[in-house]
């Protein structure tokens, strides 16, 4: 959070103390006349003739930090920017459907992008100008932040004509990249599956993990990708399975992962996962979670099921905010000094200096430091803004073997002896300054981190993971749902839902209830996930077919956008591709099968061309292409039997299946007035499982061992197809 807090009392506050966004609030106190996004700045900006400068970011953004203490809380450059512009402040995570817009635009311009996202509109609210993070004065090849507005001003004052023009052609641009979600009439086919594997194949970093070079990113979509192309079988299968492994096991022993609190950090400045961006955000922890399942359930390496639980129980201890939802994000910056708490470094909470772990440790400092590469010189070799010095941050620099080895001593001994240092360092963490946390509750992150719970649970069998599933979504039904309505919002905090939802919201939530659902067979979680795909297809779908739009229809946003892109969050669109395919095959709704066919082939230039760019349209491509397998469960919930062949089901990775349970209640009820094969069955003791195509069912089995059996046959022959625990 940036320092204007400790000098507010002395201010008057601007128009976005009445607002309840953590990001908005930070810059209540500004001298910056700030409007929040809406009918009256734009009607001023119409009054006064003037343009409007659009800045948005997020709470936990550190070059929104900084922009604000240089430039936002500068009364010099706040009272230019008062003078010449309407000025406008969004939350981008509030607001996607603007900040999608306009991040095209600086994409388009620039041909990168990022936050603070510094944008000039005409009243219309048409772009004519944009760029992210300006100093304020000249630096590094960057224009000063005054000097801009002096500049655009001029431009604005003295040649309308050119503004004008400016801006047709950006939005003109801006809806040509649009279209590019329409419908054609493209067959799918394997080959953008290949082409996207040999691309990541190619870029694979098989020294230190991941892909290219510095900066480097956790990309679970592509994870996810890899891991389906190695699950088909045939050349090139056990290569995807082991870029997916190997990569994982260097983030996690990078600096980039919390080996204190768990959890995972933005991403790594340096190509080494060494030196974090030390935000963590709730989609990276979601989709980690379940990229470490899968890696689980692949080869078996009990490390992946440590990472992964440990990344939910600091969810469940860090990140859970009352009632069962959960929080946004922690931001990177900290105070390294509580008794100056408004000045905040980066990374303070997480870095250390020697003599600290030497003073908590004592005998024990020398095995602890020799792991995690603590030194007195500091272990960051990028210190992106001189901050660091000698603080470490820790990674896994030997492990338990090699430093036994070295010592003389049982691995047992050394790895004893590291718990009980993480545990002292920990305590002595807890005194430091918390980061800020972003309390906002977003219905989209949530789904993710419900997927992560319940997966987590079917793999692994904790019941506190399936109770935090279940909690984030009862909070998302009690606070975020107008059922009368039939209506999703987007944000809930400090007592208030607002904004409409957004595709992503309604794709990550229903994607969400699915996999609740086949946790623990609730149909009241089947039964919202297919209102809401309902309601999905009625506010988003285009007329003309394809793709769905990002966003419903908004008289203040410039343009409707189809986003396929996969960022640090998947494609809304391609996980309704998943969904619609996985409610077609539980429901038996043909059209919605047909409905995520057609998306995919909205898509289809883009696998063509860069399908390296889409990993989860990709994903929603090789399911297109399966055949796909319904597992019913015939018996009663509580039955050992019915557990016995769940726990079958759920050791093995089969993207492609789907499990429903015949219990003989409510849900079959449910389930048999979509589907005839579910009112002949009987529920016995011991329970039975029928695999089928299309409901088309093979002979029942009940004995677990010999539904294992059926499911191996059912995956690929191929000897790469199921790789092994040995291989790695």
């Amino acid at each position: 959070m940036a320092s204007s807090s400790s000098t507010s009392s002395q201010r008057t506050a601007n128009r976005l103390a009445s607002e309840k966004s953590p990001y908005l609030l930070q810059h209540a106190w500004n001298p910056v006349d700030w409007y929040p996004w809406g009918e009256e700045a734009f009607s001023c900006a119409r009054e006064e003739g003037k343009a409007i400068f659009l800045s948005i970011g997020y709470s936990t953004c550190h070059w929104c930090h900084v922009m604000e203490r240089e430039s936002f809380e500068n009364p010099e450059i706040a009272a230019l920017m008062n003078e010449l512009f309407v000025n406008i402040k969004v939350d981008r995570e509030e607001r996607p459907d603007v900040d999608r817009v306009y991040m095209s635009t600086v994409q388009a311009l620039t041909g990168s992008g990022g936050w603070p996202l510094s944008v000039w509109l005409t009243e219309e609210r048409k772009p004519f100008y944009a760029g992210t993070y300006f100093p304020p004065e000249p630096r590094h090849g960057r224009p000063g932040f005054p000097q801009i507005l002096r500049r655009l001003h001029r431009f604005w004052s003295e040649e309308p004509q050119r503004v004008t023009e400016s801006a047709e052609q950006i939005v003109e641009a801006l809806r040509s990249q649009s279209a590019a979600g329409e419908s054609t009439a493209q067959e799918p086919s394997a080959l953008p599956l290949e082409a996207g594997f040999r691309h990541f194949r190619d870029t694979w970093d098989r020294r230190l993990g991941g892909f290219g070079s510095a900066p480097k990113f956790p990309r679970p979509s592509t994870f996810g990708f890899l891991v389906r192309y190695g699950l088909r079988g045939g050349e090139g299968a056990g290569d995807a399975l082991e870029i997916v492994v190997d990569s994982l096991r260097k983030m996690w022993a990078g600096g980039i992962y919390d080996h204190l609190g768990g959890g995972f950090h933005r991403y790594s400045v340096d190509a080494y996962w060494r030196v974090a961006h030390f935000e963590k955000m709730l989609y990276d922890q979601a989709q980690l979670g379940i990229s470490f399942i899968e890696a689980y359930q692949i080869c078996g390496d009990p490390l992946f099921a440590r990472v992964a639980t440990e990344v939910l129980d600091y969810l469940r201890r860090d990140m859970q905010a009352t009632g069962g939802g959960f929080r946004s994000a922690e931001d990177a910056d900290s105070a390294p000094d509580p008794q100056r708490p408004d000045d905040k470094e980066e990374g303070a909470f997480y870095l250390w200096e020697r003599s600290e772990v030497e003073g908590l440790l004592g005998d024990a400092s020398e095995i602890f430091c020799e792991t995690y590469g603590v030194s007195a010189a500091g272990n960051t070799i990028q210190d992106p803004q001189q901050e660091f010095g000698t603080r470490n941050v820790l990674y896994m620099a030997s492990d338990a073997g090699t430093v036994a080895e070295r010592h003389g001593i049982a691995e047992e001994e050394v790895l004893g002896s590291l718990e009980a240092g993480r545990k002292t360092l920990v305590e002595a963490r807890a005194q430091r300054p918390r980061p800020y946390s972003d309390d906002k509750v977003i219905s989209a992150w949530n789904g993710l981190t419900i997927s992560a719970f319940a997966r987590a649970y079917q793999a692994l069998g904790r019941a506190e993971d399936l109770e935090g599933g279940r909690n984030a979504a009862l909070f998302l039904r009690q606070h975020l749902w107008r059922a009368e309505e039939r209506r999703l919002l987007r944000r809930f905090r400090d007592g208030e839902a607002r904004f409409s939802a957004q595709l992503d919201d309604h794709a990550f939530l229903v994607q969400g209830l699915l996999d609740l659902y086949e946790s623990d067979f609730d149909v009241a979680w089947l039964q919202w996930a297919e209102e809401l795909q309902e309601v999905q297809i009625e506010l988003f779908s285009d007329p003309e077919g394809g793709a769905f739009f990002d966003s419903a229809e908004d008289p203040s946003i410039l343009l409707r956008t189809r986003d396929l892109y996969d960022g640090a969050e998947p494609s809304g669109n391609a996980i309704s591709v998943l969904n619609l395919l996985r409610l077609s095959s539980m429901l038996g709704r043909a059209e919605w099968r047909d409905r995520g066919a057609e998306i995919v082939a909205a898509a289809s230039s883009l696998l063509d061309q860069a399908p390296h760019a889409v990993p989860q349209m990709l994903v929603g491509l090789d399911l297109v292409l399966a055949r796909p397998i319904q597992v019913i469960v015939v018996g009663a919930a509580e039955s050992d039997s019915t557990a016995a062949l769940l726990a079958v089901l759920r050791r093995r990775l089969m993207p492609q299946r789907v499990v429903l349970l015949a219990d003989g209640g409510e849900g079959q009820s449910y389930l048999a007035r979509r589907l005839a094969v579910f009112e002949e069955l009987v529920v016995t003791e011991p329970a039975t499982a029928y695999l089928c195509h299309d409901y088309v069912c093979e002979l029942p089995i009940s004995d677990p061992d010999q539904l294992a059996e059926k499911i191996a046959l059912l995956e690929p022959a191929a000897g790469e197809g199921r790789p092994g625990v040995d291989r790695w």
